[in-house]
Formats: structure tokens, sequence, C-alpha cells
């Protein structure tokens, strides 16, 4: 199946020539917010993306809830989905991240928290799994900022059991176009000024809505996931669109 869309191989920040270089750019400007990223994205998502995690963790609870399922949080950040998930399973599961800042974020809220998941450093890109060894894998926005997206599927679709899922959630474009001119105005305009104000990095709240902007719209990313060799490829609009729900079988 071929991919309808024009959008590029990954994500590409400004000045970054190559993947190695964007995905460089990536880490390092995670680490740069890292320390107030949690209040921005709240702050600016008016708390409506714990719902969105919510939602997503009731849609993979069949899978979560098998006891010796192995269960993986892509690009996990502080680990607010990690966390929501464990709550769900009752169990150990796994958080990944490239960016160390995140993950020491991620490590101190799951102490607090009282919960036991294991961290591992690693790039979504590469992962130290073996084939056929996980039966989930999410990705809470995070997986727009890949170097490379046909890549990061594939190398998740390696490490996936038969009948395991891959679930994506994601900011997207929305489908209505008067909705879409509001938000895309909101995101150039106002979210790069509150984002920066509370970050001290205004450079990655530029960055942030652009990527969005790049990245495949929701059925483009449907394409893809199929063309990885995902099959039983669903999707779902949130919130009047802003962000898609992707599960892929495999």
């Amino acid at each position: 199946m071929s991919v309808s869309t024009n959008k590029p191989a990954g994500t590409t920040p400004e000045g970054a020539q190559t993947e190695q270089e964007a995905s460089r750019w990536v880490r390092s400007m995670f680490g740069r917010v890292a320390h107030r990223y949690d209040l921005a994205n709240h702050l600016l998502s008016a708390n409506i993306d714990r719902s969105w995690r919510n939602h997503t963790v009731r849609k993979v609870r069949a899978i979560l809830q098998r006891p010796d399922s192995v269960v993986v949080d892509l690009a996990c950040g502080t680990g607010d989905l990690l966390i929501a998930l464990e709550r769900e399973a009752g169990r150990r599961l796994i958080g990944s991240d490239f960016c160390h800042p995140m993950l020491a974020g991620a490590r101190q809220k799951l102490q607090r928290a009282r919960l036991q998941s294991a961290l591992m450093e690693a790039d979504a890109l590469a992962l130290p799994l073996g084939d056929n060894s996980v039966d989930l894998i999410t990705v809470a926005f995070g997986f727009r900022n890949f170097s490379n997206y046909r890549g990061g599927l594939v190398e998740m679709r390696r490490v996936l059991r038969k009948g395991g899922a891959l679930a994506i959630l994601e900011f997207t474009q929305p489908p209505n176009r008067a909705f879409a001119a509001f938000y895309n105005w909101y995101t150039r305009r106002i979210l790069p000024v509150i984002g920066g104000m509370i970050s001290g990095a205004p450079e990655a709240y530029k960055y942030l809505p652009e990527s969005v902007r790049k990245f495949p719209e929701a059925p483009g990313l449907a394409d893809l996931m199929r063309e990885a060799g995902f099959e039983k490829v669903e999707w779902e609009y949130l919130t009047l669109g802003i962000v898609a729900l992707h599960i892929g079988r495999t």
C-alpha cells in the first residue's frame, strides 16, 4: 500500500539536516524543558491530557490485565502514561526514553507514587529488546518526535509478539477546517509564548506545534502502520480532533 502523504520521513527541527542531527536536537530540547514539562503540559491542555491518557489505558486494558504480558511505554517522558498503565495493571511495567532528564523526572514520580516500573534509557529506533518479546507498546505524544517514523514502526513491530498491540496517542491536525484554523492560530501565536514563559525554552514551544503540522494526519499515520506490518489498524479523534489514538495489532 502506498502512503498518501507528502510529510517528511521523520521530525525536522529547524537547522537539522540528517536524522542523527534531528535526534540530537530533540534529545537536547527535551532535556532543557524536563524540569517544567509537566506543568506546561497540564496548563496548556487545561488538564485534558489526563483524560487522553486514561482513555488510552482503557483501550489497552485487556492486554494490561494479562498477568504475564510484557508492556513497554516508549518515549515515556516524565512517566504520566506509564504511571496510569501500572496502576491499571497492578504490576511492574517498563518505561523507556532516550532523554536522561526526562527519565529522572519519571523516576521521582514513580517513587512518590510508590510504583515499581523499571526505566531504561534507549532510542526507540534501536530498542535493546529481543524479537517477539513484548505484548504491548504505548507511545504518548512522543512518536511525532521520532527522526524516522517508518523506522520506528518497523522496530516496534519487530519486538511485538503475535497477538500484541501498538497504541500511539498523538497530536494531529483537526479534520474540521474552521476549528483547525483557530487551533493553528493558537499553537502558532499563543502556545509558544505561554510555553516559553513556563519552561524558559521558547524554541521548544515553537518546535512542538510545528512538529504537529509536519506530522502525517491521522489517516496517513494509519497507512504507515499498515505498511510496517500492523493489522486491524483503527484510530479515533479525541477532543475535536486535536489528538488521535491509533491502535494496530500484530
